[in-house]
């Protein structure tokens, strides 16, 4: 085996199906289990830890089929210092291409009361429970619980024991989160200099957020002598979470300079792998949240905006796409400037000069001094807002849907130019039937590009807000409407929509030099 101390390659051991599922209220099925785990085999995770197979039947069924499945990582099991959990452990990940079991037993004062063993007494389990591990499986992970609050004499002594008894890799958690950068690595630089036999393993850093500072603890670690972190998608875990994966992967690769580690983490995944387990686990991620963050990558502040629209690298250390983000990083707010708004409006396909410019940035201030947010169809609004006087050629004077098990169908009665004409269609759902009706009894080859539907007040008898855009040959327009009945209110939408279409193809020639819009659908 290649000495720790000459490896450039670190390690991710991901323990979101383990650890991360611990987190009260975040229990995922089994199909959930599945599904992150061959989401994070394909991601190129070194190690998941699967799951504690003897906790119950359900965590054996999940870790067994997971190593069943796994073509790239190696599938941990975890197990207590205890024969049958090591057993179960083993039955359970048997299978995999590359199999590991994980035990542990906690070695701090506080945690040896509580089996009341002595320090020779732990001891001599550690022995007996390692070695059972090694002649079951070539891969044998030893974790010293609470690591960070044992005595180093005797920590010392119990990862010899272990590294002597099988183990391959010895992993130094900060259980508690109570570490300082400094303290973790001047742990592991203690262990790697003074444990004989030291060099022939891989030593690994488990480090919990209770004091923020998981991530900080891990890389400094890695810079004495650690090459594998343990970690969870979104940081999820115990308490206050565990060093988040996406943190220390973008921090080796953004910080190559000063830490020359390599991962074979596929950084472009990182992003859908984030919001589906934030999604299953139904732990939102806080907005501010390194990395993940919906506002990691945007920027409201007219003088950040500024120098981004120049330099993207003036406020960003690394490309949202190097994450598998391809989202637009201005956000409109009060705080934005002229130069954002041009930038936006120019991404919505809407071209103009100077003086409308002006004008629509008037408006814009206003209407951002009123709201936390400027969103597109706001913008789409205010650009529009002067073309809505006279443009009600088209209105619904009727509509019937039946809808249910047997099939969807609408009947509707439109004015076009002040002539009723009326129409019955069938479509996939009673919205599709309906604007089915509008395009039989309005012929046109307008895209639908956005539909959308807000409840605004609250109850069975609440009144929906619908917003729709269309596109036509590079104009993009909006329409909206609110009933209680959230179908007729799309309807009104998707009309108003169309009535905007018109005046803008009236308009297309007469000021095609002062504003014209493009497809960017």
């Amino acid at each position: 085996m290649t000495k720790t101390s000459k490896q450039d390659r670190v390690l991710i051991f991901d323990t979101t199906l383990r650890d991360g599922e611990q987190s009260p209220g975040a229990t995922m099925s089994h199909e959930e289990k599945l599904e992150i785990a061959a989401l994070l085999d394909e991601m190129g995770v070194d190690v998941i830890e699967a799951g504690f197979p003897i906790a119950s039947e359900g965590d054996f069924r999940a870790v067994a089929e997971i190593a069943k499945n796994s073509v790239n990582s190696v599938i941990c099991g975890l197990s207590r210092a205890q024969l049958p959990d090591i057993d179960r452990a083993w039955e359970a990940i048997q299978h995999a291409r590359q199999p590991r079991i994980h035990t542990f037993i906690g070695t701090s004062p506080l945690h040896r009361s509580i089996p009341n063993l002595s320090m020779d007494e732990m001891a001599e389990r550690i022995h007996g429970t390692v070695t059972h591990a090694r002649n079951l499986c070539d891969d044998v992970q030893w974790s010293p619980m609470d690591a960070t609050r044992t005595e180093h004499d005797y920590l010392c002594r119990v990862v010899e024991i272990a590294i002597k008894a099988g183990a391959t890799t010895i992993n130094i958690p900060d259980t508690v989160g109570y570490t300082a950068p400094r303290e973790s690595a001047d742990l592991i630089r203690m262990l790697i200099e003074k444990v004989p036999g030291a060099d022939q393993v891989v030593f690994a850093t488990h480090c919990h957020n209770d004091l923020g500072m998981a991530t900080a603890n891990s890389l400094a670690a890695v810079e004495a002598g650690a090459r594998q972190i343990e970690c969870t998608i979104n940081g999820l875990g115990e308490r206050a979470g565990n060093t988040a994966l996406e943190e220390v992967v973008m921090a080796l690769k953004v910080r190559n300079d000063i830490m020359p580690y390599q991962t074979k983490i596929d950084t472009t995944k990182i992003m859908n792998l984030s919001r589906r387990v934030a999604a299953v686990s139904g732990f939102a991620v806080q907005f501010n949240k390194a990395i993940v963050g919906k506002n990691a990558f945007l920027h409201e502040s007219g003088i950040h905006q500024d120098g981004v629209l120049k330099n993207v690298e003036t406020f960003e250390i690394m490309k949202p796409s190097d994450i598998g983000l391809n989202e637009d990083n201005i956000v409109l707010g009060k705080h934005s400037g002229r130069a954002a708004l041009r930038s936006k409006l120019k991404n919505l396909g809407i071209e103009m000069g100077e003086n409308q410019l002006k004008d629509v940035f008037v408006r814009f201030k206003d209407l951002a001094d009123r709201k936390k947010e400027v969103y597109d169809e706001d913008l789409i609004a205010l650009v529009q807002v002067a073309e809505d006087a006279g443009a009600d050629r088209l209105s619904l004077k009727r509509l019937r849907v039946v809808c249910g098990t047997e099939g969807q169908e609408a009947e509707m009665t439109m004015i076009v130019d002040g002539e009723e004409k009326s129409f019955s269609s069938s479509g996939d759902g009673p919205v599709d039937a309906a604007f089915n009706c509008v395009k039989a009894i309005f012929p046109h080859e307008a895209r639908l590009q956005l539909y959308q539907v807000h409840a605004v007040t609250e109850g069975t008898d609440a009144q929906a807000t619908v917003s729709v855009r269309l596109a036509e040959d590079g104009r993009i327009v909006t329409g909206q409407s609110a009933d209680t009945d959230t179908v007729v209110a799309s309807v009104k939408a998707y009309i108003h929509a169309l009535n905007r279409l018109l005046v803008r193809r009236g308009k297309a020639g007469s000021d095609a030099k002062e504003i014209s819009y493009k497809d960017v659908s």
